[in-house]
Parts: C-alpha cells; structure tokens; sequence
C-alpha cells in the first residue's frame, strides 16, 4: 500500500470505523480507508490498486451495503467525486455527475431548473455512481430509463500487464438489468467514475409537485431509521416483503436489528444492531422464504467483508 501513500497521503486513515459510512450504521474497521474527492483521484486511486493487486471495496452513500462487524482487509475507496453539470440547451437536456454526488441531490437540482426525468429518484440516499451499478429504481422507473453513457475504468478481458482502459460505455455496453449491471456481475473489474443523464425540459411547479407526492409516498410505505434500503430483490411475479411478511416474519428481532413492522424487506438497526444481527435476520428470512414458499430470496444488497 505504499504507493497508495506516496499518491495521497493525508486522504489515506488506517484502521477507520466504517459504521458512520453506512447507511445501516454498523460495521468494523477498514484496513486503510482513502477518500477520493474527483473523478480522475478514483480512477488514480483503482488503477494503483489493480497494479499492485490489493483487495478494496468501494462506498459510495453507504447503502445497499452490509459490512461485517471484523470490518474490511485492504483498501476501501470513499468516493466523494461529485462534481454535476446540467446541459439545457442540449436536445434532449442532460445531467453530467461524478459517481460520488448523491442521486437524490441531483434529483431536486434539476427539479429546481425545470428538469423532469429523475423525479423518482428523490429519495433516494445512494450515489449516482451505485444507481447506475446496480440499476437502482423507484415507482416504475430506473437508471435504465435515464442513462445515457457511463464513464468507466475497467481491466476487463486485458492482459495483467496492461494498463486499465477509460471508456464510454452505453447502454447496450452495461447490460443493465433489474437492479443489476455488468459491473456488478463482474466484482473487481471494473468502477464507474461517471455518469450522463437524459432529462427533459418541464414546468418546474408540476415537476416540485410529483417529486413531493412520490416522496411523501415513500415516507408513508417505507420505515424511517437506519438501513440498508430493499434488503432483497423482489422475485419474479411477487414482492419480498410480501412473501417475509407471510411468512411470519414481520418485527423479527435478532440482537438489536428487527425485520421493518411497516415494510418487511426493510431490516433495521434499532440503535445497538451489530453486523451479525442483522445477517442473521437476513439467513432466518430466507430459510422460512424458502421452507413456506419455496422461493430462494436474492440479495439486492451486498455483503461486504470478513463472515
């Protein structure tokens, strides 16, 4: 790690708690944690990590993740890239955003230029970034309905001695899928150091007015407090939380971690929640899933560290 260092010195902690970077609020230390600040820092930053062949992980808003209570080994990449420029005169109007800017932030931006397209996403705590790698959505919408290009680094099908390739990719390159990318079913391959969004030109009062209804909706359905989001994908035809409720499961508590009362598919972090509560709550939800149903929950978040 010492060339990591010699780069960027003071942006570099050892053994740093991660739990006040997830949204979940738990989680142990990671080995090193580097905040990157630009786009170009991250792609610096993966490219030393490649080169030298260490382990990292990637934090964006800290959700969708679950990190273990022994914490991380290796380097975990901060991502504060995020930078945002809107285009109005471009046809159709775009959004250009670093993958760290808050999804939900550039959101309301554009609401408040009278830009319509991402009203779903305003409450959304992830980054632009994590959006476009596991095709976050809400209210019948997606990333799929608003990207345009992604900027990548990868080491896809190159030689080791190789360096990583930057490139453009779209959509067709990205093979997004319900809450799925090619990056994410290609782990250590690849990040995404930006993103270019589709937007249209609207009446900035209607645009306030849906975006106000649509997180209203999400405050009445979805509980408040700490965690990670959608714990599992919804299965073909059926919704998880339908399936964990049914299966007796709502309220469930392990440790200080519950199974939502108001959503099922939401696991909470009631204050003093360990890591291990909760990855017990998610192994008892799938096995009574499974034993009812006979349906094999998958995860929609990710498991990140030593188990």
């Amino acid at each position: 790690m010492d060339r990591l260092e010699e780069r960027f010195g003071k942006q570099i902690r050892r053994a740093a708690p991660l739990a006040r970077y997830t949204a979940a609020r738990v989680g142990g230390p990671a080995e090193m944690l580097l905040e990157v600040r630009t786009a170009n820092e991250l792609a610096q930053a993966v490219t030393l990590i490649w080169q030298e062949s260490l382990d990292y992980a990637l934090l964006g808003g800290g959700s969708n993740v679950l990190v273990s209570d022994a914490g991380i080994r290796g380097v975990v990449l901060l991502n504060r890239a995020r930078k945002v420029r809107f285009d109005d005169t471009a046809q159709p109007p775009t959004v250009w955003a670093e993958s760290g800017a808050n999804l939900g932030l550039v959101a309301r931006q554009a609401a408040l230029r009278g830009l319509a397209g991402l009203e779903w996403a305003a409450g959304i705590p992830g980054t632009v970034g994590g959006a476009v790698y596991g095709n976050a959505g809400a209210h019948g919408s997606d990333m799929a309905g608003n990207l345009l290009v992604a900027e990548i680094l990868h080491c896809m099908e190159l030689r080791p001695a190789q360096a990583p390739a930057r490139e453009r990719w779209d959509m067709e390159k990205l093979v997004l899928s319900y809450r799925s990318s090619l990056i994410k079913r290609s782990p250590g391959k690849a990040v995404i150091l930006a993103a270019l969004l589709r937007l249209q030109k609207g009446d900035p009062a209607a645009i306030q007015a849906k975006m106000d209804e649509l997180v209203e909706y999400r405050r009445k359905t979805q509980p408040p407090g700490a965690s990670m989001g959608s714990m599992f994908k919804n299965p073909p035809g059926d919704y998880a939380g339908r399936l964990i409720e049914a299966a007796g499961l709502k309220g469930l508590v392990v440790g200080d971690a519950q199974i939502s009362s108001v959503h099922a598919n939401f696991f909470l972090n009631r204050g003093k929640a360990s890591a291990a509560d909760i990855y017990g709550l998610i192994g008892q939800a799938r096995q009574a899933v499974l034993d009812r149903f006979g349906i094999e929950l998958e995860l929609e978040i990710e498991i990140l560290g030593a188990w």
